[in-house]
């Protein structure tokens, strides 16, 4: 350690605040920072290398830092492991052995014996390289599967004989969030892939995705274009076939709206190019996702008619709405989330339905013909099923079971199997690291947020009631749907392993509660996100867990966007927060990498009552001067492809000229990392962040972490 931290002298640099004024709609919107936009700037490249100098030597100073890396080492050493993925005999899974650095995906035959079959340390010592997704063959013979390189996500496409190990064709570019539906046999498969860049307007290289026929081992460049062409350049796709290789279905969205497209064809006509039939359009307003199963019906999960989501089925001869029967209908307090076709070889088969109440898992058995409730799947306590799985095209033992990924808030990722002939569920793999975890009570309360609305709050502390006020951490997202649920989260538990608190709100605009619960916290609504978290913050407070100077708060990505709202509406109510790789500058958002295709989600600032809710929350916009702002720590990552690091960097001009805090007690920096991006990392740069965003949260808030 070069210094105590109170031997840190903080001296922000000099920002130059330009006179930079837009007009929009009739409101001058103030942007001085707008030149810290371009990180080609030179002034912007100096900028940023004093701030991580700055950032540096402030963290580099604090206590516990070496007791939280070392903790945070311990913790992650648990590694995972997932449920397995059957295709024929064969059984595809991942697996973090101790030590390594990312999981690798492996094949178990049948014979039991089990190979690692790609592992990305292998293919990059460097650590710069990831495992975005991977999709065998419906015979399990051929692999196709994408990997990114330095954070950028643009998932290049690979195929691999399974049996060998050998290339058979890749890499194929621009597939980022391609899905890959394989056609019986093996030689073909559906997927989707960007145009080239050269053949779209400039500004628009993310965007302009298509859904191609591909003929493995063919030339891409000569891949049948099946549809896309005459949609908004901002739709996403995704694909599915049927195990019989007859239907297709293609779902697809604008951008990331909750509201879907669904078409489907008939492949055995023999055309190359399927026919396809829209089933819904985005005007519908709905979500839905369709499927043909093995009994030869198609299946809907959708919100419509239904926004806790409901299970219809339908002929695929006869898809539209007005022909789909209700199967499993919506229930009042839980949200339908998964199903999976569960057929033991008996002539007996099931649906396994994933619903969870109130953010948690439960899983029941329904009749395919009926859709009566037949079995509750036993869970092993208030958790997270992260998969289910079963091995339908398997033999002996493996046909009678269902196998389920797991994870709870001390319990690293597993996988449980449920047993149809005993009716019991039972261990199957536990993560492969031995781990010692804190004692943690952990509890699910309610509080009540400013407009009567009842909202829910997992907690894990070191006692099952409050005995003293106590550090605490509280995190959030509150948005897009997406829900968050209990799983194994190394930096909770060291946080609370120290004595800490450490809480997460359900927050409207997630999809915890439906889909009621997600539009109760979008576009004008979205002040109901900021005040159920200040209203969780509260809760805390008034039960005598902790104090507005022992509360520290962190997000990310949309939740960057939450506690930047919270410490500009609140400043007073938080001692600390950790701000990571956040949309900051509501009014321009959408200039930016992947932000037009969020405007669903918030608002566009080309509409004048949507600016309008834009600016009501938009942090960069709300910073106040000589106001006593708590300890900032913004963390952003230069290759980021989703939100630009600029959001970080404006605001954290505007807070440094702003805050009249003490920087020696509440200082504001910017810790930037290279070579990563907005999603998956190693294991060390994961110890790296955590041990800087604890350590300075703790530091802020009274928590000795050594």
């Amino acid at each position: 350690m070069s210094a105590d931290v109170t031997e840190v002298v903080l001296t922000y640099p000099d920002a130059e605040r330009a006179d930079v004024v837009d007009e929009l709609h009739g409101h001058r919107i103030a942007d001085p920072y707008r030149w810290l936009e371009d990180a080609e700037d030179p002034r912007c490249q100096a900028w940023s290398r004093t701030q991580d100098e700055l950032a540096r030597d402030w963290l580099d100073a604090l206590p516990g830092r070496e007791a939280v890396a070392e903790r945070m080492r311990s913790l992650l050493a648990a590694g995972s492991v997932g449920a397995p993925l059957w295709r024929g005999e064969r059984a595809f899974f991942t697996r973090r052995l101790p030590g390594q650095e990312f999981p690798a995906l492996h094949v178990r035959e049948a014979d039991g014996s089990e190979r690692v079959l790609l592992d990305v340390t292998e293919l990059d010592p460097s650590g710069r390289t990831t495992l975005d997704r991977w999709s065998p063959s419906l015979e399990g013979d051929l692999l196709a599967y994408q990997i990114s390189v330095g954070g950028d996500e643009e998932s290049l496409l690979h195929v691999v004989d399974v049996t060998t190990g050998e290339l058979v064709e890749g890499p194929i570019d621009r597939c980022r969030y391609s899905s890959i539906s394989w056609l019986p046999g093996g030689e073909e498969y559906f997927y989707v892939r960007r145009l080239p860049p050269e053949s779209v307007p400039e500004g628009e290289e993310q965007f302009h995705r298509r859904v191609w026929r591909h003929r493995v081992g063919a030339d891409p460049e000569q891949d049948l274009l099946v549809h896309g062409e005459g949609l908004h350049h901002t739709f996403y796709f995704g694909t599915s076939v049927s195990d019989d290789g007859r239907w297709l279905l293609i779902h697809g969205s604008p951008g990331t709206a909750r509201r879907d497209s669904v078409w489907i064809a008939d492949l055995s006509d023999g055309a190359e190019v399927p026919r396809l039939h829209r089933i819904l359009d985005t005007s519908d307003g709905v979500r839905a996702g369709a499927w043909v199963e093995r009994d030869g019906r198609m299946y809907v999960q959708t919100t419509l008619d239904a926004p806790r989501w409901r299970l219809c089925v339908a002929d695929p001869e006869r898809p539209d709405p007005a022909d789909w029967t209700e199967l499993v209908a919506e229930e009042p307090d839980s949200v339908l989330e998964a199903v999976r076709w569960f057929d033991t070889g008996d002539g007996d088969p099931r649906l396994a339905v994933l619903r969870t109440r109130h953010a948690v898992s439960e899983v029941t058995l329904h009749d395919p013909a009926t859709g009566e409730r037949t079995d509750v799947v036993p869970l092993p306590g208030t958790g997270q099923v992260t998969s289910i799985t079963a091995a339908d095209d398997a033999t002996g033992a493996n046909r009678d079971l269902l196998w389920l990924g797991w994870t709870d808030f001390a319990t690293p990722s597993c996988v449980h199997t449920y047993s149809r002939a005993t009716g019991e569920t039972s261990l199957a793999e536990r993560a492969p690291g031995a781990v010692e975890l804190p004692d943690v009570h952990t509890s699910q309360v309610a509080y009540t947020s400013p407009d009567g609305t009842t909202v829910r709050m997992f907690l894990l502390s070191p006692s099952a009631t409050p005995d003293q006020p106590r550090p605490a951490l509280m995190t959030g997202y509150g948005g897009f749907s997406l829900s968050m649920e209990p799983g194994y989260s190394p930096s909770a538990l060291a946080w609370v392993a120290a004595g800490g608190v450490w809480a997460l709100p359900s927050l409207r605009g997630g999809g915890e509660e439906g889909e009621q619960w997600h539009r109760a916290g979008m576009r004008e609504s979205k002040q109901n996100v900021f005040d159920d978290f200040h209203a969780a913050a509260q809760h805390l407070i008034t039960e005598g867990w902790t104090t507005s100077d022992q509360l520290g708060i962190t997000g990310g990505s949309n939740g960057g966007l939450l506690v930047g709202a919270a410490l500009t509406q609140r400043p007073e109510l938080y001692r600390a927060v950790v701000c990571s790789a956040p949309l900051l500058d509501m009014v321009r958002y959408e200039q930016f990498l992947l932000g037009r295709t969020w405007n669903e989600e918030y608002g566009t600032a080309d509409d004048a009552e949507e600016l309008g809710w834009l600016l009501s929350y938009s942090p960069y916009h709300a910073v106040e001067p000589q106001t006593q702002y708590p300890s900032v720590l913004f963390t952003v990552f230069e290759s980021d492809t989703r939100v630009d690091p600029n959001h970080a960097r404006k605001m954290c001009a505007a807070l440094q000229h702003a805050t009249a805090s003490d920087p020696g007690k509440r200082p504001v920096l910017l810790r930037r990392e290279t070579e990563v991006g907005h999603s998956a990392r190693s294991v060390s740069r994961t110890v790296g962040l955590a041990t800087d965003q604890l350590a300075f949260l703790a530091e802020a808030t009274g928590l000795a972490l050594s």
